[in-house]
């Protein structure tokens, strides 16, 4: 393994560093934006996004994908920190900043839980997502980066964010629009450098040496009520062991949060690693991404960064730059450390209008544009799905939407498979009545397979056919046991053919008595019937 991923640092390094640098430029305002949202100092959101992002590019299972802070894992964040907050300040011994001490001790458990999920081998589930869902993740991922970057359109009018109007609302959109042309115009001419990088170069050349008066990193960061980037190395949180008295009767809230957060964090990493899979026809390890994930969360824990996951913004920002190896996340995440240690005072001079426009660049690759073309050819159930999966992402969260999604397209799977069990009917010479089912056989199907039998108008001999159905569940099963004692009731001979031998089995453990109505063949069937969820073969 190891020399594979020697192998992968060396492979292009040009293009992982130049895309590497410009993911960091793009991973600043991000950062901030989103401790902001979860209500701490913006350097522990960049100190999360370096740590997210060194440990996945080392150990992840996906080369060029991009971890760091997000708004996802955010917006979980903001109710506990301020419980913690608040017990701090009612403590007979009042202790300062106690929400954020609670972070980092769940960010040890969303971390524990990670890992064992890539220990079980959860990450394979991934691939049971269906594709209306992902089109749908997509879409409604690319809308939210999208409304996000609205924000930015604002100033602080008399310690008031407005919105900018005017003179500074021509120039910001100008300052996009020139962004956006360069990146869209450069590949044309030569892909030998990323083109973001150079978009954000030019344009803060521009407003640096021209001094024009627009909203920039440093300017959000005072805006939010931050100090600026300046800082240190991350710090052992040492502290945080002495502090579990303070949870007291509030272990319930630590756990809940600390599951959301694995889950959303998994979900949105897990998905991102597919995308990025079908954007490189290449394949990752979700299993080892769920690690790295797990691994980088306990390291935020102990040394003071917010946690985070994967950004599907950024890793697009990556491979569109030519970041391919895991050179380039390694790359991102130390130039960003950089930025803080030494380099505050250039970054904060950068435009906002400038990441703005690399963003909505990304929005634009990101969105399924397909989509629009295949909705009224697609299934009614698919078009719903894909829809709903989009509007829950941008009005709840990723999580909800994916399960929402999955749990929909299940539904809909099972109700169509219901409808396809069919019962072809033919009389031997012996003038015995064949049952020849076809289709599956399962929970949902049951009621439609209970009807096609007539007991009391059947002959006096029945067989039940399954060379062409297969009996998936215990539902499946006991309809099937019930069935045919119906017509052992009715004094009738039944005979049951093409059984696997865990039906067989089963059927004979309950009604011992079924021995002799079940008929063995050479062409018998075999595969495994699901009695309960551990029994599931993904």
């Amino acid at each position: 393994m190891w020399q594979k991923t020697i192998k992968n640092f060396t492979q292009n390094p040009k293009n992982d560093i130049l895309s590497g640098l410009t993911v960091a430029l793009a991973l600043v305002p991000e950062a901030v934006a989103f401790a902001f949202v979860a209500g701490i100092d913006p350097l522990v959101g960049l100190y999360g996004a370096f740590m997210m992002g060194i440990i996945t590019a080392l150990f992840g299972g996906r080369p060029g994908m991009i971890s760091g802070a997000t708004g996802a894992m955010a917006v979980v964040m903001v109710h506990l920190i301020a419980k913690g907050n608040e017990v701090g300040e009612a403590l007979a011994t009042p202790i300062e900043n106690l929400g954020l001490q609670w972070l980092f001790i769940t960010l040890l458990f969303v971390g524990g839980i990670q890992i064992l999920a890539g220990v079980l081998r959860l990450g394979k589930f991934v691939r049971l997502i269906p594709h209306p869902v992902m089109m749908g993740f997509v879409n409604g991922l690319a809308i939210v980066i999208f409304l996000s970057q609205l924000g930015l359109f604002k100033e602080n009018v008399g310690g008031e964010m407005t919105w900018l109007q005017g003179t500074n609302l021509w120039l910001m959109l100008g300052l996009v629009a020139l962004t956006m042309a360069i990146m869209y115009g450069l590949p044309k001419l030569t892909k030998k450098i990323p083109a973001a990088l150079i978009a954000i170069v030019v344009v803060a050349a521009i407003v640096i040496f021209g001094k024009i008066d627009v909203s920039t990193v440093g300017s959000f960061i005072k805006d939010g009520g931050g100090d600026g980037l300046q800082g240190g190395l991350p710090t052992f949180q040492d502290q945080i062991f002495t502090l579990f008295y303070t949870i007291g009767d509030h272990w319930g809230l630590i756990f809940s949060t600390a599951m959301i957060l694995a889950a959303v964090g998994l979900i949105e990493s897990l998905m991102t690693l597919n995308l990025i899979d079908e954007m490189t026809e290449t394949r990752g390890s979700g299993n080892r991404e769920c690690v790295a994930q797990g691994g980088a969360n306990i390291l935020n824990g102990l040394f003071g960064g917010m946690g985070g996951c994967a950004m599907i913004g950024q890793s697009i920002i990556n491979i569109n730059s030519g970041g391919r190896g895991r050179l380039s996340g390694a790359v991102a995440a130390v130039a960003l450390l950089c930025f803080v240690l030494f380099g505050a005072p250039l970054i904060e001079q950068i435009p906002i209008a400038a990441l703005v426009g690399v963003m909505f660049m990304v929005v634009i690759g990101t969105f399924a544009w397909s989509s629009f073309r295949i909705l009224h050819k697609i299934p009614v159930t698919d078009a719903i799905v894909l829809i709903a999966v989009s509007a829950i992402t941008v009005w709840q969260d990723l999580a909800i939407a994916v399960i929402a999604g999955v749990i929909m397209s299940a539904l809909s799977f099972a109700w169509k498979s219901a409808t396809r069990i069919r019962a072809r009917k033919r009389i031997k010479d012996d003038g015995t009545k064949v049952y020849e089912i076809w289709g599956p056989l399962f929970f949902g199907s049951t009621t439609a397979f209970n009807n096609k039998f007539d007991v009391s108008g059947d002959p006096e001999a029945i067989e039940i056919d399954f060379i062409e159905s297969k009996v998936s569940d215990h539902s499946g099963v006991e309809a099937l046991r019930n069935i045919a004692n119906k017509y052992l009731d009715a004094g009738k001979k039944v005979t049951l053919t093409h059984l696997s031998p865990d039906c067989k089995e089963m059927l004979i453990k309950w009604n011992p008595e079924f021995n002799t109505i079940i008929q063995d063949a050479i062409d018998d069937p075999r595969y495994h019937v699901v009695t309960d969820m551990m029994d599931a073969e993904v």
